[in-house]
C-alpha cells in the first residue's frame, strides 16, 4: 500500500490481539459484514490451543497481518504452512503427485483457509474505512510475494466469497469452482410452509422419512449456550470419533477444542441431539453466523434409518426458520441433500503457483473443470424438488 504499512507473519493467535482481530470484517459479531463465527479469533484460537491445528499435525500457523507504522491492526489472512493436503475439502492431491513426479517439491505449501472447515467466508479480512479496498489488494499480493520469498510451491485460498474473489483475481490469482448443496430461506414462516412449496411426491416422501426417523422413541432436543456442559461435550465428542474414525481413519479436532468453543462462543453453536431410551444417540454440531446456520459435522453410536436426514438437514432447516436465518450451509458434498430442499451453490478458491510449467498446467486443467461444475449444476438445478416455478434460486 505504502511505506507505512507492513505485512508481517506471526506464528500463534496469541500474538494478535482479541478486540483488534474482532473489529475486522465478519469476524465478530455486530461488527462491520456478515458475521460468520468460523474467522473469529475464538473459533481459529481454539483449533490452535486444542492442538487440532498445530505444526504437529500438519498446520504450521503463519498468519499474516496488516499493519500501519503504530502497530494498528487493519488487516489479516488466517494462514498457515500445510506438509500435506489433508482437512482442506479442496483437493490438490494431484498436482502435488504431478509436480513431485517431475521432480519438484510441492510442500510446504501457504494455505489460506479455516482449517477442517469447508464453509464460504471472508478470507481477506480487513477493518472497515476507506482504506478497506486498498488492504484486500495488499493481502492478497502480499500473499504471492511471501510465498515467493519462503521458497514455497504455491499460495491457495479456500471458500473464498465473492468480494474476495474478485480481488484475488485482479492479483493474477487461479480460479477454481466447485459445488456445495445449501437450503436458501424464501421467507418460509416454517418448515410446513417450505414443504408446500416442493411437487406433492416429493412432499409426501419427506414427511414420511421425517416420521420413520423418530420411531423406536427418539426424540430430538436443541442445545445451546448454557445446554452445552462438558458431560454434553463429552457425549458429542464420543459420537464424532466413531463416526470420524470409520469415514476419515484419525479424526481432525481432540477434545479440547470442544470445551475450548463451549467456553468461548457457546451462544453461536447449535448441537441437534438425538434422545433414545433416555441417552442421546447421536448428535450433529452447527454454528449459527449472522446470515446462516453452517452444518459441520455429526456422530451417532446407534444406526436408525433416515436419523443422518433427520438430524443433519431437517432440523437445521427447522432451526433456520425459526431464527429468520437466509440459508443452511450444509457442508461438503453430498447430492442427496438435493431431495431435502438444498440446491447446488458454486463455491470458488483460488491458487498461485510459483513454478510456470505447473501454472500453465493447473491452468489449463481449471479451465475445463469450471466448465464441468456449470453443466453439473445446470442438470441438478432440473432434479430439485421444487414444483416447476418455484425452484429456489441463489442470488
Amino acid at each position: 500500500m505504502s511505506e507505512d504499512y507492513t505485512i508481517r507473519a506471526i506464528r500463534s493467535f496469541s500474538e494478535v490481539d482479541p478486540e483488534g482481530w474482532g473489529r475486522l470484517s465478519g469476524a465478530m459479531r455486530g461488527g462491520d459484514g456478515a458475521y460468520n463465527p468460523f474467522v473469529s479469533h475464538a473459533f481459529l484460537s481454539a483449533l490452535e490451543e486444542s492442538g487440532s491445528a498445530t505444526a504437529r499435525t500438519g498446520w504450521m500457523p503463519h498468519h499474516l497481518l496488516l499493519e500501519n507504522d503504530r502497530g494498528d491492526l487493519l488487516g489479516a489472512l488466517p494462514c498457515y504452512l500445510k506438509s500435506h493436503s489433508q482437512g482442506e475439502y479442496v483437493f490438490d492431491h494431484g498436482w502435488a503427485d504431478a509436480f513431485e513426479r517431475a521432480g519438484g517439491r510441492y510442500y510446504p505449501k501457504l494455505q489460506v483457509s479455516v482449517p477442517f472447515t469447508p464453509a464460504t467466508g471472508p478470507r481477506l479480512l480487513v477493518r472497515p474505512g476507506e482504506t478497506a479496498v486498498a488492504g484486500r489488494h495488499a493481502l492478497a499480493a502480499g500473499l504471492k510475494e511471501i510465498a515467493r520469498k519462503l521458497g514455497v510451491s504455491s499460495a491457495h485460498a479456500t471458500f473464498v466469497n465473492e468480494e474476495d474473489l474478485a480481488v484475488f483475481l485482479d492479483e493474477g490469482y487461479l480460479h477454481r469452482t466447485d459445488q456445495q448443496f445449501h437450503f436458501l430461506n424464501e421467507g418460509y414462516e416454517n418448515h410446513d410452509a417450505f414443504l408446500e412449496t416442493l411437487a406433492s411426491r416429493k412432499r409426501k416422501a419427506l414427511k414420511k422419512e421425517r416420521r420413520a426417523a423418530l420411531e423406536n422413541g427418539i426424540t430430538i432436543d436443541w442445545l445451546t449456550g448454557k445446554d452445552l456442559t462438558e458431560d454434553i461435550w463429552d457425549q458429542f465428542f464420543a459420537f464424532y470419533m466413531d463416526t470420524g474414525s470409520r469415514k476419515w481413519g484419525r479424526p481432525y479436532l481432540t477434545r479440547q477444542f470442544y470445551s475450548l468453543i463451549g467456553e468461548r462462543m457457546a451462544d453461536d453453536i447449535l448441537l441437534v441431539m438425538a434422545k433414545r431410551g433416555g441417552r442421546y444417540i447421536a448428535g450433529a454440531i452447527n454454528f449459527i453466523g449472522e446470515e446462516a446456520l453452517y452444518g459441520r459435522h455429526w456422530g451417532c453410536i446407534e444406526d436408525h434409518p433416515f436419523l443422518h436426514f433427520e438430524v443433519c438437514y431437517h432440523q437445521a432447516i427447522d432451526f433456520a426458520l425459526s431464527k429468520g436465518l437466509k440459508r443452511v450451509e450444509a457442508g461438503a458434498q453430498g447430492e442427496h441433500k438435493l431431495a431435502r430442499g438444498y440446491v447446488p451453490v458454486t463455491t470458488h478458491s483460488v491458487h498461485d503457483l510459483t513454478h510456470p510449467g505447473l501454472r500453465r498446467a493447473v491452468a489449463d486443467y481449471l479451465e475445463q473443470e469450471r466448465e464441468q461444475v456449470a453443466e453439473m449444476a445446470e442438470i441438478l438445478s432440473e432434479h430439485t424438488p421444487f414444483r416447476k416455478g418455484e425452484r429456489q434460486q441463489e442470488d
